[in-house]
Formats: structure tokens, C-alpha cells, sequence
């Protein structure tokens, strides 16, 4: 049940980009132009046109995405800390794999705001969940984003002792419920969530929902800001964060309905 939950996750994902909607869209314009329907493909060609010129120079995503990464302030006060969880999706598991050197990308933060945490808090244990996310790698990924974390974090000098690794995870129901066999904390314990600011209220939902109380959400990794600063030419970084905000919303409603 857990492999078809992921397979169609990820389906359905691919079908709600952005982009596939551009793709759909020329597409559209094609065939109505093939059958001849010149009126059609000019209004789609006129819709299509106008919304790509809005998402272009206006940032429409970070309306559907900065109340997402509102949802838990920034640096929460911290006395004492047992466990510090970091969640995968910081690295670039292949390109490290290709390069055997550890390779980050916009989500590095996770590793980073984990480092500065282990670091204050030094008998604190850092667990790091993830396997691999990409459908691709469902009969087995060439790296494990736990593997990549591991040489991340020994190369940073954390005692290796202080490790706990899991990488079996495919998606953010994974982590929770694989992250709390791993630690088995007791009830007493204070432990860290590190992650995206996006992603903090589908994986605070899903490890309270795999029975972990004591959380402290630590958002990191904002991908928006004033809505005026990103005013401008820039389609590329609009699609993403509209890609993302999309995600996350459609990701948390499943998430609920399905209990995980």
C-alpha cells in the first residue's frame, strides 16, 4: 500500500507542475491547429501568452507559499536539546554519486542550520532521515541521501557516535515512522526538527501522526520574501516556487486524509 500511496503521489505531482500545464498547452495549440481549428488554438495561444507574462514578472507562487512557510516562527528559543532530526532533500544524491564528492543544492540549509545545532548543542544525537524520493529509484537508487549525509557530517567532525542514519525513507511519512524506530526517544526527551519552512507543517503532521510528541519545528530554507523584491523577469524561480506551493498544499491535504 505504501509503494502505490508513493507511486501515485508522485504521478499525480508531474500531472500538477506548472510546467506540464505549459506543456499541455502547446500541445493543445498543435492539435487545434491540425484539426483546424484556428479560433481555438488563438485562444489558447492568447491564455496561455498572458498568464506566462503574469507568472514571468510577477511572484504569484510565493502567495500560495509564504503562509506555508509562516506556519512556525524562525529560531525558536532552545534551553536544552537530546536529538536534532535533519530530513533529506538538501543533497543532490546523483551528481554526488557521479562526482564522489558531496553535492548540495537550494535546500542545503537543512545541513547547515543541522551543523550549527549539533555544534551548540553537543550531546545531542543527529539523526538524518532519507533514502531516495526520485520514482526512478524505486527498485533501488545509485546513492542514499543517508549515505551522502553520513560523509556530510564526518567530514564537518561529528563524532560518528552521535550518528544515527536512515536511509529506507521515500517520502515524508517514511522519515517520521522509520526516524522514531531508529531514536525510540522516551517522553521526556526535546528533540529538533530541521527542515524546509515549506515542508515543516506536512512533516510536523506526520510525525506526530507516527506517535513522536516533544517536537520543536526549525524551519530553514525560505524560498520567498517581500512580494515586491521578486517583481520582475524571472520565470524560472516563479515556476518553482509555484511548483512548490502547489506541492505542499495538494501534499498536506493528502497527508491528512490518509493519516499520514
Amino acid at each position: 500500500m505504501d509503494t502505490v500511496f508513493f507511486i501515485v503521489s508522485k504521478l499525480v505531482g508531474a500531472l500538477l507542475r506548472p510546467d506540464t500545464w505549459i506543456v499541455i498547452a502547446l500541445a493543445s495549440i498543435v492539435l487545434a491547429l491540425t484539426l483546424q481549428r484556428r479560433r481555438m488554438a488563438l485562444w489558447i495561444s492568447s491564455i496561455s501568452l498572458a498568464l506566462l507574462i503574469a507568472l514571468s514578472t510577477l511572484p504569484l507562487g510565493d502567495l500560495l507559499l509564504q503562509p506555508i512557510e509562516r506556519r512556525y516562527p524562525a529560531n525558536p528559543d532552545l534551553d536544552a536539546v537530546d536529538g536534532i532530526i535533519v530530513l533529506g532533500g538538501g543533497e543532490n544524491a546523483r551528481a554526488s554519486a557521479f562526482w564522489s564528492q558531496v553535492q548540495l543544492n537550494e535546500g542545503a540549509e537543512r545541513y547547515t542550520a543541522a551543523l550549527a545545532l549539533a555544534r551548540r548543542f553537543p550531546k545531542a544525537q543527529v539523526l538524518f532521515a532519507g533514502g531516495s524520493g526520485a520514482l526512478r529509484d524505486l527498485t533501488g537508487g545509485i546513492a542514499s541521501e543517508a549515505s551522502i549525509a553520513e560523509q556530510l557530517f564526518l567530514d564537518q567532525g561529528i563524532d560518528p557516535d552521535r550518528l544515527l542514519l536512515e536511509g529506507r525513507s521515500r517520502n515524508t511519512a517514511d522519515n517520521a515512522r522509520l526516524s522514531l524506530a531508529l531514536a525510540n526517544p522516551s517522553t521526556d526527551e526535546m528533540w529538533v526538527l530541521v527542515t524546509s519552512a515549506f515542508h515543516l507543517p506536512r512533516a510536523m503532521l506526520s510525525f506526530e501522526a507516527a506517535g513522536w510528541s516533544g517536537l520543536v519545528a526549525w524551519p530553514v530554507d525560505y524560498r520567498t520574501s517581500g512580494f515586491t523584491d521578486n517583481i520582475g523577469w524571472n520565470l524560472t524561480r516563479n515556476l518553482q516556487v509555484l511548483n512548490t506551493g502547489i506541492r505542499e498544499k495538494v501534499g498536506q491535504l493528502a497527508y491528512r486524509v490518509t493519516g499520514r
